[in-house]
């Protein structure tokens, strides 16, 4: 099951084997820890500034972020 060919033979594909669920979150796999830090750091980059979006909307609406949200589906929905 590991190895499909192709018809001539002289290529094969290799698949991932099987694994149980939740056994990548506990086994030591080759990870590339450096884009994995990158991705990460991005990640918090951007939650950074949704939060400081949503303080500066708070202080220019003087509603929070609930709020915010209501007033955005008004003006969407017209």
């Amino acid at each position: 099951m590991g190895e499909v060919g192709r018809e001539d033979g002289d290529q094969a594909f290799h698949y991932e084997p099987l694994e149980r669920f939740g056994e990548g979150l506990t086994t030591s796999r080759p990870w590339n820890l450096k884009a994995l830090a990158g991705v990460e750091r991005l990640n918090g980059r951007a939650a950074m500034l949704g939060f400081a979006a949503a303080l500066i909307g708070e202080e220019l609406t003087g509603k929070g972020v609930l709020g915010q949200l209501a007033l955005m589906l008004r003006w969407l929905l017209g």
